[in-house]
């Protein structure tokens, strides 16, 4: 596995992690995926343009 296929930089490419007893305790998102025309797929758009907006509004008096 090298860098090309893990473009999240996730440790050792884990995308989940789960007990002993096998439930799920934690899922690593790929919305990117969702939100590239180039992909076919611009479902995930809405949450990227959804979170920059409330990103902009909650910073809007810090300046970077």
């Amino acid at each position: 596995m090298n860098k090309e296929f893990n473009p999240n930089g996730s440790l050792l490419n884990i995308s989940g992690i789960c007990n002993k007893e096998s439930y799920v305790f934690g899922m690593m998102p790929r919305l990117e995926r969702a939100a590239d025309t180039n992909l076919s797929s611009e479902d995930g758009k809405f949450l990227f343009d959804s979170l920059l907006k409330k990103f902009k509004k909650l910073t809007k008096h810090i300046y970077f």
